[in-house]
């Protein structure tokens, strides 16, 4: 049975770090192990019978044309960031969605958790974010953000750099459920934004984190709920990422989940 939700992924990046695996194609279609990362992520999406998925293009965007799913084209994709890539796909914003970064993987349990949640902005936040970061990088400072939540499990802050373990109570995914509501609420932000000064969070809205338009709407006092998972997913950024054991090790653990009974 189709799965009412719509998936946007966001699969316009270069890759820089990722060089020179990205040097003929996007982000998204870097393989581990024969295999690319948005194939993979497009199985997950497809054994919950999610079938209305839309991709936002850019580098090399010719190599998404034959995956069976609806392409927008951020044109301006090499100067400007996530936020800029998914409203070049408003027009599809409409109803239940889900938002997903293209560079990573998560287990069909973090798709049905974020999927079940009621509430109309939930985000994906990994509790056990602290050992795969300490197998990524020699301190686990590097390249996490903070996030704090409140006693109801809201989050209040996301997406500055930490000085410290304790500003960090999860690890945000790239992955975000919205209702219809939660789309709307996004897309005012977005509109009053682009029509007012076009800065967001003391940076040009071309330059916004989806973090940052997360920040935004706490700010505004709209509940940004989240979604605790436990492990289960794989971000691939960097060279070290691609090569790295702890990759492939949790994407033969994802796969191996998609086979059994969904």
């Amino acid at each position: 049975m189709k799965n009412n939700h719509k998936a946007i992924l966001l699969v316009a990046g270069e890759g820089k770090r990722l060089r020179p695996y990205t040097l003929n194609r996007p982000k998204c279609m870097v393989e581990v192990d024969g295999l690319s990362l948005l194939d993979r992520q497009l199985s997950v999406l497809k054994s919950q019978n999610i079938e209305d998925i839309v991709l936002v293009g850019g580098y090399k965007s010719e190599m998404l044309h034959d995956k069976g799913c609806k392409l927008k084209i951020n044109p301006r994709y090499f100067e400007t960031n996530m936020v800029w890539t998914l409203f070049c796909a408003k027009d599809e914003m409409v109803g239940d969605m889900l938002i997903s970064y293209g560079d990573i993987v998560y287990s069909k349990e973090i798709l049905k958790a974020i999927m079940t949640s009621t509430d109309d902005i939930a985000v994906a936040i990994d509790k056990e974010w602290e050992p795969y970061w300490r197998a990524r990088n020699e301190d686990p400072l590097d390249d996490a953000e903070t996030l704090k939540l409140d006693p109801e499990g809201k989050i209040i802050e996301i997406g500055q750099k930490p000085k410290s373990l304790s500003e960090i109570e999860g690890q945000y995914i790239g992955l975000i459920k919205l209702s219809a509501k939660g789309v709307t609420q996004l897309k005012c932000i977005f509109k009053k934004l682009v029509e007012k000064n076009k800065i967001l969070l003391n940076k040009p809205i071309e330059k916004a984190f989806m973090t940052d338009l997360l920040q935004v709407a706490i700010d505004d006092n709209i509940p940004v709920q989240s979604v605790p998972i436990f492990s289960g997913w794989v971000e691939v950024d960097t060279v070290s990422d691609l090569n790295s054991p702890i990759t492939l090790q949790r994407l033969n653990s994802i796969n191996n989940s998609i086979l059994k009974n969904n």
